[in-house]
């Protein structure tokens, strides 16, 4: 299964945790200006990066 996948083109991706190896989460931080950031996450460990990216956007999480 994808973890991620544009909107736009198809594109996929699979992301898992380099030290758990499980599979990455989407996830919202709030900025402290109120903006916020999509991230992914693990969910062992709490580790986060900026989600990926594709044709300009953020990649959408399957859920």
């Amino acid at each position: 299964m994808n973890t991620y996948e544009c909107n736009q083109c198809g594109m996929a991706v699979k992301a898992n945790c380099g030290n758990c190896d499980v599979p990455l989460e989407n996830g919202i931080i709030e900025l402290p200006d109120g903006s916020q950031v999509q991230v992914s996450k693990c969910p062992k460990c709490e580790g986060k990066i900026k989600s990926p990216m594709c044709c300009g956007a953020d990649m959408s999480c399957s859920l």
